[in-house]
């Protein structure tokens, strides 16, 4: 049997508006996460790893810095014909833009047809997660399945944040049904206390993928959503399987992060899911070079650590810091730098600072996520007195995490 052709789409519209004001001004896949990356990377080094070499990321919500970051960072060999490009919305189908993910398809049909590929991989823009496509390609080639939907096992308690899969007991890799945030979900028959949760991403034999979205956009009832109802289509039609997580194999990964997965839609996600790698032995390691999440290799000196203007020394505790920043007698504790933060005798403590951010002399940070070139004045406040921070316009949410948008300047 010769070998597959094998295509990627990445959908990477998302407004996020849960994520607000992170994406004020960006798309949420360009959203920064770990001092050096954007969301979208996770997904395109998942694929890259597992061997695709010709992807598209369809884009369409303030996608300036997203495109940017796509055409500067994935540059693949075009000998090979490998490449990652992105692809706005084009309305080759009238003057109108994409209504749902699987409308966002329907109206790049042209790209599937133009490479010719026998199986399509779709996957989202904005999880945080390592995952070998190749074994759940496999796996939907021996099931001959219509689709196969990526499956992770999360806590019943979380069922209704989630679509979760319900199995057939006769075939436990077949689809018996597709709950929308179910408020009564049904334990695993081999874990009750655990569901298995849609990870968003989808493998499809390209003409299926192609029939299934026509089908889709010609009903006018539909809400043309990948999850909402193509996956239920196919459900009806006893040709949807899951793979779960839970068989993939990924090199390097460890029995503390080889299931993560982590939907970074909101803020309290976003923010928990930084705290997920700072510690000695984190929940997701960065450090796996046998499966790496590449990014923009940023043209920066190192980060640097001096004593402050009065000589004095500063503290640096479970902290990643990026590329370019200078800390100057400073304590970070439990938080993530991103490149060019400049921090003078400050304190900053469980929080996430975005590039080129400046905290000056006396300055307390707590629990706070500082979006890119904010500007904390010496002595001022964030996270200490969640009334001020409101007067002053900044967001906290309703587990006190306080929220400066991009440019913000905090007296």
């Amino acid at each position: 049997m010769s070998t597959p052709k094998i295509f990627g789409i990445v959908l990477a519209g998302g407004e996020g508006k849960r994520l607000m004001p992170l994406t004020v001004d960006r798309a949420k896949p360009a959203v920064p996460f770990a001092g050096g990356y954007r969301l979208i990377d996770f997904a395109l080094s998942n694929l890259i790893n597992s061997g695709l070499r010709q992807l598209v990321v369809l884009t369409q919500y303030k996608s300036h810095s997203l495109d940017r970051h796509v055409s500067q960072t994935w540059r693949l060999s075009g000998m090979l014909n490998a490449y990652v490009a992105s692809v706005p919305a084009q309305q080759r189908l009238g003057k109108r833009w994409f209504s749902g993910s699987a409308d966002a398809i329907y109206q790049s049909l042209n790209l599937i047809r133009d490479e010719k590929p026998d199986i399509v991989v779709v996957v989202g823009a904005d999880h945080v997660y390592r995952m070998d496509f190749r074994q759940m390609i496999d796996a939907h080639i021996a099931n001959g399945a219509g689709v196969t939907v990526a499956g992770i096992r999360q806590p019943i308690a979380l069922a209704d944040q989630f679509g979760v899969i319900e199995t057939d007991p006769a075939n436990p890799q077949r689809i018996a049904a597709f709950h929308e945030k179910p408020k009564n979900a049904v334990g695993l028959p081999d874990a009750p206390h655990e569901v298995l949760a849609s990870m968003g991403n989808y493998v499809f034999d390209a003409d299926v993928l192609v029939d299934a979205v026509t089908r889709d956009g010609d009903d006018p009832d539909s809400a043309h959503d990948m999850g909402g109802d193509i996956v239920p289509a196919f459900v009806r039609e006893g040709r949807a399987f899951v793979y779960d997580l839970n068989r993939n194999e990924v090199p390097g990964a460890t029995e503390r992060d080889r299931f993560y997965w982590r939907d970074v839609g909101t803020i309290e996600s976003f923010f928990d899911a930084h705290q997920d790698l700072i510690s000695a032995l984190p929940v997701f390691n960065l450090y796996n070079t046998d499966w790496p999440i590449y990014s923009q290799q940023l043209n920066s000196p190192p980060a640097k650590f001096v004593r402050d203007a009065s000589g004095a020394t500063g503290m640096m505790i479970d902290s990643i810091v990026s590329l370019g920043s200078v800390i100057s007698g400073s304590h970070i504790e439990r938080s993530v730098l991103g490149p060019w933060v400049t921090i003078e005798s400050a304190s900053v403590v469980d929080s996430v600072v975005f590039e080129r951010v400046t905290i000056g002399a006396g300055a307390v940070v707590r629990r706070a996520i500082l979006d890119k070139e904010v500007v904390v004045a010496p002595g001022a406040q964030v996270g200490v007195d969640h009334d001020a921070d409101r007067a002053r316009g900044l967001t906290v949410t309703e587990t006190g995490i306080v929220v400066a948008g991009k440019g913000v300047r905090i007296e």
